[in-house]
């Protein structure tokens, strides 16, 4: 084996939570992007921070961006549009409605339970005190005293504070450490706690990008599935025979999806003072023209999942190169229209899954050996002289939630043990593009080269779950929730040409119609998800699509008033994410 050869680990942590706020009045309608800063992206700018050496690519979604920058103001302000925030804060909790009092106890827990409740003796109490009281109709939940509900509400925020947070401020551990009988006064501490958190996320990362130690990357804004907006036909390149909605196309998809890439990198060069040299598209969704449409806007890279990459090869009748992952992953390839390129990296999906799914359930070092000894294996069967490149994408939020103490054992002892290996090398996607290029200008008389980026005739369209789209369309629910899209946007296309807005209106009418083009909603419709988050996600998509009617100043349809799906199955991870292996 060459001691020279590397193996270039490109690490791409995807941080993202789909808008829950009702733009109409501000109001958040679900907690998850405050609780996943406290928890998750402040324990992962917390292990990079300790491990200088170190290196990863962090995407940011900018709606994640902006609505971390709305709870800054709010704390700023002290005007909290957030329902869970405020009543964290508020000095009067015996008096809350009924509404109010339901709103904790379906909220606070909401977790998961033996990593989250079971281990605090303290949060269990409360919610072995809870069940008691469960299906005995809502006039029990007057019996449940403000202190019970003071105790709650910072249990769960104590829950949901990540493991590097409690090892750097008292105030958690002193918390959680007294157990219950919370005053006011600490609840208040706690609070402003959070607010420090949210309000220091953006700058650390900020941070780690200026020192060079992280890549920061970028989606189109508001996380659309980019190829559906442009073409539903697309969805039949990776499966021929889905359904697909009754609208037949998506109406000014193209404009659309212009509006979501050019937004997203003047939102990232707000924050980071640069525009972002790459994207991973929402979901990793891509199609040879949506690709395109990135490069014509500057964006040198993109990444999706290995399964599109196994069937544009098949397209490309190159389907025997596929027998082992190591002749044909583990490099970028070229897409081109003639015009413009850009490079497209593909995750390995076997060994994101594993840290998606099924370190959580291992002792944290064991963890890390596994994983560090399948990079070892791949770098020393790979062939030649080029260093492979392995790209390990997942999301940097959700799988932590399941792993003890978030993670921290895991994520602190593999980036020690990586940082200091003799062929494992941490890179980016754009500094391996600049090392390439610069090897290219100035080839070397040794055999430590890039893997040769090949090209790729055509991208065959699909996302990194599965390889293709049938998560977001393809049944019942989903194409319904398009058909009622695109009606939408008809009647959102004909008032804007009617210049019946003015500019106010209009700024407001197209981000709401923005909003509604997410890919979340979409993922959630289903029967195999479960039904709470189901019901949450259907009736904030309807009450959007009815915003977006009422800002276009046209009485919303009765259909929107019609749930679109019920859920009720058990999926892995809660259903927030898709494993593909």
């Amino acid at each position: 084996m060459n001691p020279q050869k590397k193996l270039k680990l490109i690490l791409c942590w995807h941080m993202h939570q789909p808008d829950y706020r009702h733009h109409v009045t501000g109001e958040f309608a679900l907690p998850w992007t405050y609780l996943h800063a406290i928890k998750d992206y402040t324990d992962m700018a917390y292990h990079l921070e300790q491990s200088p050496q170190a290196r990863a690519v962090v995407n940011f979604v900018p709606i994640l961006l902006d609505q971390l920058e709305d709870y800054t103001e709010q704390f700023r302000s002290g005007k909290m549009r957030d329902p869970l925030l405020r009543l964290l804060a508020a000095k009067d909790l015996e008096h809350l409605t009924l509404e109010q009092r339901k709103l904790v106890l379906d909220s606070c827990f909401r977790s998961h339970h033996s990593k989250m409740i079971e281990p605090y003796p303290a949060y269990k109490r409360l919610y072995d005190l809870f069940k008691l009281h469960e299906g005995q109709g809502t006039e029990n939940l007057h019996y449940l005293s403000s202190q019970y509900l003071a105790d709650l509400l910072v249990w769960y925020h104590l829950a949901w504070t990540g493991e590097s947070v409690r090892r750097e401020h008292e105030l958690v551990v002193s918390m959680m450490s007294k157990g219950c009988l919370f005053t006011y006064k600490e609840r208040l501490k706690l609070f402003a706690l959070i607010g420090e958190l949210i309000a220091d996320i953006i700058p650390r990362y900020r941070k780690l990008a200026d020192d060079g130690q992280v890549e920061l990357s970028s989606t189109p804004y508001y996380h659309p599935i980019a190829p559906l907006l442009l073409d539903f036909e697309s969805a039949r390149e990776s499966l021929p025979e889905i359904d697909l909605p009754v609208s037949p196309r998506y109406p000014g998809g193209k404009s659309r999806l212009s509006f979501h890439i050019t937004e997203a990198i003047k939102m990232h060069e707000r924050h980071f003072g640069t525009k972002p040299q790459g994207m991973w598209p929402a979901e990793g969704g891509v199609s040879q023209a949506a690709a395109m449409q990135m490069a014509q806007n500057g964006c040198r890279w993109i990444a999706t999942g290995q399964k599109v990459l196994s069937n544009s090869l098949h397209n490309a009748a190159q389907a025997g190169s596929l027998t082992d992952p190591l002749t044909y992953l583990y490099r970028p390839y070229r897409v081109s229209d003639g015009k413009n390129e850009i490079a497209c990296f593909f995750r390995d999906d076997r060994l994101a899954d594993k840290i998606g799914f099924e370190y959580a359930k291992w002792f944290g070092r064991d963890a890390v050996l596994n994983f560090v000894h399948s990079l070892e294996e791949i770098w020393q069967q790979s062939s030649g002289h080029e260093n492979p490149v392995v790209s390990v994408i997942l999301d940097g939020e959700n799988a932590w939630e399941y792993y003890p103490y978030n993670g921290y054992y895991f994520l602190s002892e593999m980036y020690a043990m990586l940082q200091d290996h003799p062929y494992i090398e941490f890179t980016t996607f754009g500094d391996y593009l600049d090392n390439c290029r610069d090897e290219a200008r100035h080839p070397k008389r040794t055999s430590n080269a890039c893997a040769e980026m090949r090209d790729l005739p055509h991208l065959v369209a699909g996302s990194w779950v599965y390889g293709n789209f049938s998560t977001w369309i393809g049944c019942q629910e989903k194409n319904r929730a398009w058909d009622l899209l695109c009606h939408a946007k008809q009647s959102y296309d004909l008032v804007i040409a009617g210049e019946r807005l003015n500019t106010e209106q209009q700024y407001k009418a197209e981000r709401q119609l923005a909003l509604c083009e997410g890919s979340d909603w979409f993922w959630w419709f289903g029967d195999y998800n479960p039904g709470d988050s189901v019901r949450s996600f259907d009736k904030l998509y309807r009450e959007n699509l009815a915003d977006l009617y009422r800002l276009l100043m046209l009485d919303p349809p009765h259909e929107l008033e019609i749930p679109l799906s019920q859920g009720g199955g058990y999926a892995e991870a809660g259903g927030a994410m898709r494993r593909n292996t």
